[in-house]
């Protein structure tokens, strides 16, 4: 063993006369300890605020939206194979996109009405793992006394409103209808609702509505014709990339959008909490690292005439820096490691017992906890670091004692 490391480890299993010393020492590791699994679990908690965020946006909207800056997209097949051939796409599909009023036996509301193709936009949407009841497939017309009824599928919010359910009928109505000599007739189509879905948030649940791209384009009078095309990138967080590489294939008269920049103020507003409670919960690491400052100053305090002997007998003042450096680093990673398995701990409690529970005014019902081994290894070197930092100038102070001053009166 190294003469430094004995030494740091003598002085640190030593008892000393002065036990308020050996206090601070352990209100230090504490004091670290605290603030590294604070850290840990903040970061784990936003994190998966996130992380739950995005997966309800992205399972009611695809990766990335392609449209045409002239208008509605006609021929959107051959449009659709050029960007299925592009690197990093998984999936295309065509949607059509559009206010409508939807009625029932008890009343009515304006919703979002969104035209999907079953056939591909179950390779694109996770609506699927949203449905409460129904299928996408459903969303063909259904043969009833005689006659085929499209499907809709809505939002568990929108059929409270309407008071249906399953099988139940409601009526669409479009204000872009006919001019005739009376004035503009209102379109109305009958559809029969097949499915009902809930995301968790309300905006969509009470707004959104599904029929099949067939019954879009004939009740909005567009044959042959899309607003626009959804895509799913093979990589989510690479989807700006492959909206570029979308752009360029597709020529000047396309445009995409990828989710982050659709979605760029929720996530911002969540990048820029996560940072704040950061730095927040790092104040209590630096707190913890001042008493790690005054631990060793105390500590060089008492340790006057033994660093003096250690002088005279040849020990450099490197070396006596090196032994308090070690001593604080010791106490540093002591407390690093006990709040590293402290706050996994605690998430790992967070997350399997679900007890805190949150208020109906988030689209979560619970805390969410997303724990990423970059953040847990960010946050113990980053307190490594600063514990580090703080055992540099007692460590200096111990390396300039002049060996002759303090023996003199011994």
């Amino acid at each position: 063993m190294q003469f430094e490391w004995f030494v740091c480890l003598r002085y640190l299993k030593a008892k000393r006369k002065h036990g308020f010393i050996s206090l601070i020492s352990l209100i230090s590791i504490a004091g670290v300890m605290v603030g590294v699994m604070a850290l840990i679990v903040v970061l784990a908690v936003m994190t998966g605020f996130t992380s739950e965020f995005r997966d309800k946006i992205l399972g009611i909207n695809s990766h990335v939206v392609v449209q045409d800056y002239t208008g509605n997209i006609r021929g959107y097949e051959e449009v659709a194979a050029k960007i299925r051939a592009v690197e990093g796409v998984s999936g295309v599909t065509p949607y059509l996109y559009s206010q409508a009023m939807i009625t029932s036996g008890e009343g009515g509301t304006g919703a979002v009405l969104r035209g999907l193709d079953p056939a591909t936009a179950p390779g694109v949407l996770s609506l699927a793992k949203h449905l409460r009841s129904g299928s996408i497939a459903a969303l063909s017309p259904v043969q009833t006394e005689g006659r085929a009824l499209p499907g809709i599928i809505l939002g568990k919010e929108l059929a409270a409103q309407l008071h249906v359910s399953t099988h139940d009928r409601v009526r669409l109505i479009s204000a872009s209808g006919p001019l005739t000599p009376m004035g503009v007739i209102p379109k109305v189509s009958t559809c029969q609702v097949v499915g009902v879905f809930e995301t968790g948030m309300y905006e969509y649940d009470s707004a959104l509505a599904y029929v099949s791209l067939e019954t879009a384009q004939r009740f909005f009078g567009l044959p042959g014709a899309v607003h626009g095309l959804e895509v799913k990138t093979v990589d989510l967080n690479a989807a700006d990339q492959v909206a570029k590489r979308i752009e360029h294939a597709l020529g000047p008269n396309f445009y995409a959008k990828d989710w982050m920049r659709m979605n760029r103020n929720i996530f911002s507003a969540l990048a820029l909490e996560k940072t704040a409670l950061s730095v927040i919960m790092a104040l209590v690491v630096m707190v913890a690292a001042f008493n790690i400052v005054s631990t060793l100053i105390m500590v060089v305090m008492e340790k006057n005439k033994d660093i003096a002997i250690l002088k005279s007998m040849g020990a450099t003042s490197g070396s006596i820096m090196r032994i308090f450096i070690y001593e604080g680093l010791v106490i540093g990673l002591v407390g690093t490691t006990l709040g590293v398995l402290g706050g996994l701990g605690l998430c790992a409690i967070l997350s399997r017992y679900q007890f805190i529970k949150l208020p109906d005014v988030y689209p979560i019902s619970t805390l969410p906890v997303l724990v990423l081994p970059s953040d847990v290894l960010l946050i113990a070197l980053s307190a490594t670091v600063i514990t580090l930092l703080a055992t540099l100038y007692p460590s200096w102070q111990a390396a300039k004692i002049d060996p002759a001053v303090a023996l003199r009166y011994e």
